[in-house]
């Protein structure tokens, strides 16, 4: 909601009170998924080099959203900002309330797409493939587009 590449770039930006942006990938319109009555996403990947453990980021994550004004009234609907984890390493972590490497990541071209451009090799720590394999074997379906910095 609201001005969604402002948004994401202050989010960018307040990532950096956890560890060091090491790169940052276009940014990609997608239309909604599970709940598709509502605007589209606009989304990216960072790669973030980090002390902080899982958890501690999470911490961190949340605090950002919640100081951009992101209020959970819907899942799945309408926010300012959402951050993910979608992978830490090659580390697998089932917490309440984290869980790494994001469970549904594999099936979303709106997190896939982004994240091949800047990690490309990275590995899923469950599966074993690489995002570019994992993106490769998405059927077709989701509608993703890269967007120029100036939309």
């Amino acid at each position: 909601m609201g001005d969604r590449s402002a948004n994401l770039q202050v989010a960018i930006h307040r990532l950096q009170e956890a560890g060091t942006v090491k790169a940052i990938s276009t940014l990609y319109e997608a239309e909604p998924v599970e709940l598709r009555d509502q605007p589209w996403f606009l989304n990216c990947a960072v790669a973030l080099e980090t002390p902080l453990s899982p958890l501690e980021l999470l911490k961190c994550v949340l605090n950002i959203e919640s100081q951009m004004g992101r209020v959970r009234l819907r899942d799945k609907g309408p926010r300012s900002i959402d951050i993910d984890i979608v992978l830490f390493d090659d580390v697998i972590v089932e917490e309440r309330g984290l869980k790494i490497p994001h469970p549904a990541m594999h099936e979303r071209r709106f997190v896939l797409a982004p994240l091949a451009e800047i990690a490309p090799e990275a590995v899923h720590p469950r599966m074993g493939k690489t995002v570019r394999e994992l993106l490769a074997a998405l059927p077709q379906g989701q509608v993703v587009r890269r967007v120029d910095v100036a939309s």
